[in-house]
């Protein structure tokens, strides 16, 4: 529990009847962006509190995913801004520059023109001007979802101050021979027309085929298998193992190349499995990158047989075939010649595809730039095994070394117009020049810029403090680096995190980027299936927010946020959080109408009653609770923490509790009203961050503080009452007891019972009006007479149930449960005591089985009470 943090205005008792969210978000995000609330001071002497928003494309709208990160984003610091931080939440997008080129070139598709017709500087200014007009959609979607992020400093990839960092800090790599330039095996996307990251290529099961092809001619005939015989034309060897004894004879060797009038070696490399297919590889060193490497080891030459369209180059029949119509043509001739040896179609194999477009990927020999990761790999895995990084869940961090443990030099270039040009000019004489940002770039005749543009995530890898004004020694730098959390996918951990520790620790001089990885799971529908629009159940959160408020959306994705775990979700969960939105509204609304208020201290706890004391013992406990799960990430936990403090113990126990006290007015309901007020001040101030448009109005109207987002963060005051929370636990068990047996009676729940409540002599007599009005109990009268008695927490309910229900019918439906139930024992017992099944059954269902007879022992026990209960027939 906390005190106000600001001075209150007069509380405001008048709430409208029903909560309408369209009516009140968007005026209520625009007031706090309004009066600065999530603007950021560097010249605080507050501890600071920093997450960068993980840059959407430009391009992008708001999914379910983003959704997912900002509600947890926001949660964070909410909480952080109300435990007395000068939190920074820094916004910004990516220009994303494969898809947003694409974008502007489909746009000028449609004009019956291409990028070469405008030429670069154009296109460039054409991809500026889509931006301005259409970029960026998805910044005001964050508005309606509640982003409380810093606006003042947003900021885009391709801004000036961040493209300076770009080339500030290739210039740096640069000359620290950690950036070189080399012809390797990339991976090449044709639609694309650019060279994307291993990270970029998606692996999915194919159907292809299978080919197996004799090579040579008589005693020097070697067989090979492919699933791409079309590559066949580039090749330049064929491999086998140094200790395969059925080949040792041909090593050094020339063959036959079908198809062609080239012989080329035998080679001998230990890259061959020899227990795998013939134990021969054919070596196509320009289209494969295992390939490649056994043609360097031997110097062979190294043929590239396609252009950038994937389109066969090789003089001959195949010239000008597309890639897949050559694989037909080539294996028809094979065929043709007898060279066929078997054919398995289909064949399922993993094939990569462009993350993209879906175009298949073609592995190409390409002059390249490349980051040389090797010490900057392992840089990131000490900053995580030494401590000064924690990854949230602790098991993900497996995948994160098997990542930087073993990545692979990272090429950088992209043969697109769209991005950060790569700083580097050559010369009429063969120079090569890399420019800084404070550096004159070369004139004169026959001088050029390298044509290529930098990857999209070179740039977004320096967004932990290029954002902040790195390479300037800016107040931000100063104050909010390194930031604190950096809440992602565990599916981009190889796209994005470990880019931003390599540059991060490089960079910032061994300063950690983030403290904590805190890696989330991926949104799924209620089935657990994965949103796709192949299946048909994708979802736009703007549609939920819409119908249902984004209050609603908000908790439903928190509720479902285990950490590192995937998240489903479906409409219905949605519908469930905006009626605890409503019940939180209308709990509050009846609170105000009875009294409840802020106003004045706390009376002493000799002057509450045992609820008033239950509940903000119960309330500390919260307190504490959810504090706990914070720290931990548990937004799942604290989110059921609180929606079951909320509803089950405020709403549905102590309001209902305390309706007799405040009926009966006096200093009782004075007292519980101001306790009534307490515990929703410190409710909504808890829901705050989760939800914050509802527990804002309703908070302002309760106490007349400014806003919740500038309030006080409630705190743990320490008082507990054991005896009051055993005592109202008792009363809750009577309560339970009593509803349930009404149920089973068939009793309406408005139905009034006469009843004599036997509570002398225990905690609970003080209890007696609320415990007849919880229950619909009336007094006994003159003719009472008791058909059941119900013993329960040291007291005991006895009701006349006469002419209420039919005993007969009601005996004869208990009589066939119970037998269901002595039959259900019967048989877990019989399994349980069979030896031979226990000893070969797994635990799990050993445990399922003991789990059935627990449950039927408790309904044997419950029907025979409920039918000894019963009246004599």
């Amino acid at each position: 529990m906390t005190e106000n943090a600001q001075t209150p205005s007069a509380p405001n008792s008048e709430l409208p009847t029903q909560y309408a969210p369209a009516e009140v978000e968007g005026k209520l995000y625009e007031r706090w962006v309004e009066r600065g609330y999530f603007t950021a001071d560097a010249a605080s002497e507050k501890p600071p509190y920093t997450i960068v928003i993980p840059p959407p494309n430009v391009t992008g709208s708001l999914h379910l995913g983003h959704a997912f990160q900002h509600t947890l984003m926001d949660a964070l610091t909410r909480r952080k801004r109300m435990q007395g931080y000068e939190a920074l939440w820094l916004p910004g997008m990516d220009h994303a520059g494969i898809a947003t080129q694409n974008k502007v070139e489909q746009q000028l598709a449609e004009e019956g023109k291409s990028r070469h017709d405008l030429g670069r500087e154009e296109f460039v200014e054409r991809v500026w001007q889509w931006k301005e007009e259409y970029g960026g959609k998805i910044l005001g979607q964050m508005r309606r979802l509640g982003d409380g992020v810093d606006w003042s400093r947003e900021r885009f990839t391709m801004d000036e101050g961040l493209s300076n960092a770009v080339q500030t800090i290739f210039k740096k790599l640069y000359d620290d021979e950690l950036i070189y330039r080399a012809e390797r095996i990339i991976n090449w996307c044709p639609r694309c027309l650019t060279a994307i990251s291993d990270i970029e290529v998606e692996y999915q099961e194919d159907a292809g085929e299978l080919v197996s092809i004799k090579y040579g001619e008589g005693e020097d005939t070697l067989v090979v298998a492919t699933t791409r015989a079309e590559t066949m034309l580039g090749d330049t060897a064929i491999a086998v193992h140094p200790d395969d004894e059925r080949y040792k004879h041909l090593v050094g060797k020339l063959i036959k190349l079908p198809l062609t009038d080239r012989s080329i070696p035998v080679v001998a490399d230990t890259h061959v499995d020899p227990e795998f297919g013939t134990g021969c590889v054919k070596v196509t060193p320009a289209h494969d990158p295992n390939d490649f490497a056994i043609g360097q080891r031997h110097g062979l030459p190294n043929m590239t047989i396609m252009d950038e369209h994937g389109v066969i180059t090789v003089h001959g029949p195949f010239l000008g075939l597309d890639r897949f119509e050559a694989r037909s043509a080539v294996v028809g001739a094979l065929r043709e010649q007898g060279r066929i040896v078997a054919e398995k179609r289909p064949y399922q194999h993993s094939v990569g595809h462009c993350s993209r477009c879906r175009t298949t990927i073609e592995p190409r020999l390409s002059l390249q730039w490349w980051v040389k990761v090797e010490t900057l790999a392992k840089a990131a895995g000490d900053a995580v095994r030494d401590g000064r990084v924690a990854i949230h869940p602790q098991e993900m961090e497996k995948r994160y070394f098997d990542w930087v443990d073993n990545l692979n030099d990272w090429c950088i270039s992209r043969q697109l117009w769209w991005g950060h040009r790569i700083p580097v000019w050559y010369g009429p004489d063969g120079e090569v020049v890399c420019v800084g940002p404070d550096d004159e770039a070369p004139t004169g005749e026959g001088w050029t810029q390298d044509t290529d543009v930098l990857d999209t995530w070179f740039s977004s890898g320096l967004w932990p403090f290029s954002t902040l004004g790195w390479p300037q020694k800016t107040p931000d730098l100063a104050k909010f680096y390194s930031t604190d959390v950096l809440v992602t996918g565990h599916d981009i951990i190889f796209f994005w995190v470990a880019r931003m520790m390599m540059f991060g620790l490089y960079a910032m001089d061994g300063e950690v980027p983030f403290k904590t990885i805190a890696l989330t799971g991926l949104v799924r529908d209620e089935r657990g299936k994965k949103m796709s629009k192949s299946f048909g159940n994708v979802v736009d959160p703007l549609d939920w927010m819409d119908k249902y408020g984004s209050d609603a959306v908000r908790f439903t994705l928190a509720k479902g946020a285990n950490p590192g775990t995937d998240v489903p979700i479906g409409e219905d969960w949605v519908q469930a959080s905006r009626n605890f939105a409503n019940k939180i509204w209308n709990a509050t609304r009846f609170a105000l109408m009875n009294g409840a208020t802020v106003e004045g201290a706390l009376p002493a706890p000799e002057e509450m009653s045992a609820t008033d004391r239950w509940i903000l013992s119960r309330l500390n406990k919260t307190v504490a609770q959810v504090d706990s799960y914070y720290e931990d990430f548990q937004f799942s936990k604290l989110s059921e923490a609180l929606y079951h403090f909320a509803w089950d113990e405020v709403f549905d126990w102590y309001v209902e509790l305390s309706k007799t006290t405040f009926f009966a007015g006096g200093a009782g309901a004075k007292v519980s009203g101001r306790v009534l007020g307490e515990v929703l001040d410190t409710t909504l101030r808890l829901l705050h961050p989760v939800v914050p448009f509802v527990t804002e109005t309703l908070w302002t109207t309760l106490t007349g503080g400014e806003s919740l987002v500038v309030a006080e963060w409630p705190k743990d005051s320490g008082f507990r009452d054991d005896a009051a929370e055993a005592e109202i636990e008792n009363l809750q068990a009577v309560v339970t007891e009593v509803r349930r047996f009404r149920a089973d009676q068939g009793l309406q729940p408005g139905q009034k019972v006469p009843a004599r409540l036997d509570l002398a002599g225990t905690p609970l007599a003080a209890h007696e009006a609320a415990i007849r009005q919880l229950l619909r109990l009336q007094p006994e009268g003159d003719s009472f007479s008791a058909t059941a008695t119900l013993p329960v927490a040291g007291a005991t309910v006895a009701l006349d149930l006469s002419g209420t229900i039919d005993v007969a019918a009601e005996r004869k439906r208990l009589s066939k449960d119970l037998a269901a139930a002595e039959k259900e024992k019967q048989q877990a017992e019989a399994k349980l005591g069979n030896e031979a099944f226990i000893a070969k059954a797994p635990d799990n269902v050993v445990d399922k089985i003991k789990g059935r007879l627990a449950k039927a022992e408790a309904d044997i026990a419950r029907l025979t009470a409920q039918l000894d209960a019963l009246p004599a027939a």
